[in-house]
C-alpha cells in the first residue's frame, strides 16, 4: 500500500496539478495532507475541492486554514503579505468551505498504521512552531508514539531518525542530510524543468520525523512542486519534486492583485 503525503498547497492549483498527475501515473489512491491548503496564492476554492475529492486518509489543519476559517482578523506572526492573501481568500470561499477547514484537528493518528500527521509540532501544534533542526526534533520526539510523523509548515523538506538504542559514543538522533537536498547552500537545481525524486529507508525500531517540503509554495531554493510517497510494503519513503508552470500561477495571483512579492517567490522557491 503506498500513500501520497503532501503539505503546504498554498491555493497553487498549477503546482496541485502536477503533483495530482503524478499520483495518478503511480497509482496512489490514499491521500494523507498536512495542511495549509490555502493561503498565499490564487486558487483557494479549487485547490480546496481537488484536495477534498481526494481519498483522504487523514487531514489536520495549518494555519492559514485556521486564520481563513476563523472571523478574527488578528494574525499574530504573518507578515503584512500573507495577511492580505488570508482576508481576500476568506472572500473566495464560502461559509461551508471554511466550516470544513475549521473542523479539520491540529494533529491526527492514521487509523491502522504507524503514522502520526501534523502541521506544525507535535508537542504544541497550536503555537505554530518550526522543525528546522535536531533540537526542534528531540522535543517533537518526545511526543511521538509511531514510527512515522509527517509534518510540514516550514516549508522546507527535512527529516531526522532516531535511533532504537544508543550508547554514550552516538547520537540519538540524526538529521537525513540527503532529504533536505543541500537546503542550507544556496543550493538551485541545474535544471529546475527535470523531475527528480530521493528515497530514504525506513529501518525497524527507528523513528522517523519528515517534513515533506510545500507543494505550492517552496523555500528551499527550488521552486519545483515537492511532497512523499510512503510506501508501506517496501518500508520507504520518497519524496518527488515536479517542474510545474509557475508563469501561470503567477499570472493568476497578479490578477487576483495580491502582492507582487507572493508571484515573484515562486521563481525563485524562497
Amino acid at each position: 500500500m503506498k500513500y501520497a503525503i503532501i503539505s503546504d498547497i498554498h491555493a497553487n492549483y498549477d503546482a496541485l496539478s502536477v503533483v495530482l498527475e503524478k499520483c495518478r501515473e503511480l497509482a496512489i489512491e490514499d491521500f494523507i495532507c498536512l495542511g495549509d491548503i490555502v493561503g498565499y496564492n490564487a486558487e483557494p476554492e479549487r485547490c480546496l475541492n481537488a484536495v477534498r475529492q481526494l481519498n483522504l486518509l487523514g487531514c489536520v489543519k495549518g494555519n492559514h486554514d485556521e486564520y481563513v476559517a476563523g472571523d478574527s482578523e488578528s494574525m499574530e506572526g504573518f507578515n503584512p503579505h500573507a495577511r492580505k492573501a488570508v482576508l481576500w481568500t476568506k472572500e473566495q470561499l464560502v461559509e461551508e468551505e471554511r466550516q470544513w477547514l475549521r473542523e479539520r484537528p491540529l494533529r491526527q493518528t492514521i487509523p491502522n498504521s504507524n503514522i502520526t500527521i501534523v502541521h506544525a509540532t507535535l508537542d504544541s501544534p497550536e503555537a505554530w512552531g518550526y522543525i528546522f533542526d535536531i533540537h526542534h526534533a528531540a522535543d517533537n520526539f518526545s511526543y511521538q508514539f509511531t514510527q512515522l510523523c509527517f509534518c510540514g509548515h516550514s516549508h522546507v523538506p527535512v527529516a531526522f531518525c532516531k535511533k532504537p538504542i544508543t550508547n554514550s559514543s552516538e547520537k540519538p538522533i540524526i538529521e537525513l542530510y540527503d532529504w533536505a537536498y543541500k537546503r542550507n547552500e544556496e543550493y538551485a537545481p541545474l535544471d529546475a524543468g527535470v523531475a527528480d525524486n530521493i528515497t530514504i529507508d525506513i529501518l525497524p525500531g527507528y523513528k522517523y520525523l519528515i517534513n515533506v517540503g510545500s507543494v505550492g509554495q517552496p523555500r528551499n531554493n527550488d521552486p519545483r512542486a515537492s511532497f512523499a510517497i510512503y510506501d508501506r510494503s517496501a518500508q520507504t519513503v520518497t519524496r518527488f519534486r515536479l517542474p510545474y508552470d509557475i508563469k501561470s500561477q503567477q499570472e493568476k495571483i497578479r490578477a487576483a492583485q495580491l502582492p507582487e512579492r507572493l508571484a515573484l517567490r515562486l521563481a525563485t522557491g524562497s
